[in-house]
């Protein structure tokens, strides 16, 4: 455990749920675990008792799309849902561990999806991408960035943009939108929609305020701090800025607030895992700021000084974005210049 883990407070101690179990963490509420084949190689979905459309559950993400996946769905809709089906999707934002299984969970049980505009819209675009895409989109982007020719270069090119769909193979193609501070009754608690930006482009968390529930998705997460990249398809923004923007939403949730995340276990004392997150980025920002005031540097030169690890090839590519975020934070700031050289490379420079 590390020293920020210590800080919090966890209720269920090392309780993980058993594949297609289910661990009841508050009244109605209970917590499944999928696994995932990356090195977080988890997530967690939260099936809430309901009554939407008859009695049943609405299910908050819902996995990869993949064979140890569907196989683990397949045996807690014969023995895990207590001879009651899922009424409602509700999936906090478009990344393949939340909405892989939409679609074919959907089907299954006739359940709608809901869900924000921009994430919906921004997974239809990615799961519709043509099988025959071969990447080059994809490793300009990183080459323009620092990634040289070479076997790293050609292995994201070799991922391709049908990456997404091989854990997304199809959305729904219909949906309900969610809104911002929109109340979502689920089972007798009225949920809260607040929405984050950074990590994706409208997440959707969810805050009970009378029993001090919050279903956080990737916004909050314990152990890990939230991936904010900046990739190919939106090349100019600035996720960290606006991540950062979104954590101050969170602040109003009562003190007891229990976090349900999608990642690592359950956790008390929100507040400081806010303010943890905070300095961490913080103290991100006055490592990169040092390096380039020595010399200018692109996002794949940055890596190494925000990380200071090695990373496969999925991994690599958030860890760029990643590196690339910060660099865009102190740019938009006015604290670094960005310069093209002969080589076609952007580098930042203070």
């Amino acid at each position: 455990m590390n020293p920020h883990e210590r800080e919090l407070d966890y209720p269920f101690g090392d309780t993980l749920p058993a594949p297609a179990a289910r661990v009841e963490v508050a009244p109605g509420v209970s917590w499944i675990r999928m696994p995932l084949p990356f090195a977080l190689d988890h997530i967690n979905l939260w099936l809430l008792r309901d009554d939407f459309d008859g009695e049943g559950w609405t299910l908050v993400d819902c996995g990869i799309s993949s064979d140890a996946v569907r196989e683990l769905w397949a045996r807690l809709w014969e023995s895990g849902l207590d001879g009651l089906p899922i009424r409602r999707i509700l999936c906090t934002h478009n990344h393949p561990d939340h909405i892989g299984m939409a679609h074919a969970l959907q089907r299954r049980f006739g359940a709608p999806l809901w869900m924000t505009l921009g994430e919906y819209a921004m997974g239809r675009v990615l799961s519709a991408a043509l099988p025959g895409a071969d990447g080059d989109s994809d490793a300009e982007h990183f080459r323009r960035h620092g990634v040289p020719p070479g076997p790293a270069l050609e292995a994201i090119r070799a991922r391709g943009t049908r990456y997404y769909g091989s854990l997304v193979p199809s959305m729904p193609e219909s949906f309900r939108r969610i809104r911002e501070h929109e109340i979502v009754r689920i089972g007798g608690r009225d949920w809260r929609v607040l929405i984050g930006t950074g990590h994706s482009p409208e997440h959707a968390a969810l805050y009970c305020e009378a029993d001090s529930l919050l279903l956080s998705g990737d916004m909050v997460l314990p152990r890990i701090s939230t991936n904010v990249s900046v990739f190919e398809i939106e090349s100019e923004t600035n996720p960290v800025d606006w991540y950062l923007d979104s954590l101050r939403r969170f602040e109003p949730c009562r003190p007891d607030t229990l976090v349900l995340p999608a990642h690592g276990r359950p956790f008390r004392r929100l507040h400081v895992r806010l303010r943890q997150l905070a300095d961490h980025h913080a103290d991100r920002l006055a490592v990169v700021l040092q390096a380039c005031a020595q010399r200018a540097h692109s996002a794949a030169e940055i890596v190494p000084v925000m990380f200071q690890r090695e990373f496969d090839t999925h991994q690599s590519t958030f860890a760029i974005g990643e590196s690339l975020a910060h660099l865009h934070s102190l740019w938009y700031a006015g604290r670094l210049r960005r310069e093209i050289g002969g080589d076609g490379v952007v580098r930042f420079a203070a």
